[in-house]
């Protein structure tokens, strides 16, 4: 039987402090990769403080550079991207901050986009099953509905 190797409270902060700065990450994913290392509560909160202190584990920064991320490269819209911080238990003041990040004019611009691509790219004859299937597409990348309905009858006559 394989045994499950141990780590020392200076290896494992040398192994998060490494973790931390390869990409931006929340607590609870620094507190899960701890807890699969096996260390013990006490050392778990030890570490997470030092990571904080030096400035390796930064709540809001992380919430900035999500926000930033999933919008440019994934195009979700902000419901989307406000359930997913929350899942990742961020608090309602950074994810207030990293959606202020995205500008109002570029995110109806990006809409307007994937919009016009979307609407040429569904091959549905049937004109209410291709707004069903527009509307979907978009509610699910957690746009607003309002202007997701105001975009399907825009581009689906």
């Amino acid at each position: 039987m394989q045994s499950k190797k141990t780590y020392t409270v200076q290896e494992a902060t040398k192994k998060l402090e490494h973790y931390c700065a390869y990409q931006e990450r929340c607590h609870q994913e620094v507190r899960k990769k701890l807890v699969s290392m096996s260390m013990i509560p006490e050392a778990i909160d030890m570490i997470i403080v030092h990571l904080l202190d030096q400035n390796f584990l930064n709540e809001s920064r992380y919430a900035k550079a999500f926000v930033r991320g999933k919008f440019r490269i994934k195009h979700w819209g902000r419901h989307r991207l406000i359930s997913e911080l929350k899942q990742k238990d961020i608090s309602k003041f950074n994810i207030t901050q990293a959606l202020a990040e995205i500008d109002d004019d570029e995110y109806l611009t990006v809409l307007s986009e994937l919009s016009e691509k979307r609407a040429n790219l569904i091959k549905e004859d049937n004109t209410y099953k291709k707004r069903k299937k527009f509307i979907d597409y978009f509610l699910y990348r957690g746009w607003e509905s309002h202007l997701v309905y105001e975009k399907a009858h825009e581009f689906i006559a």
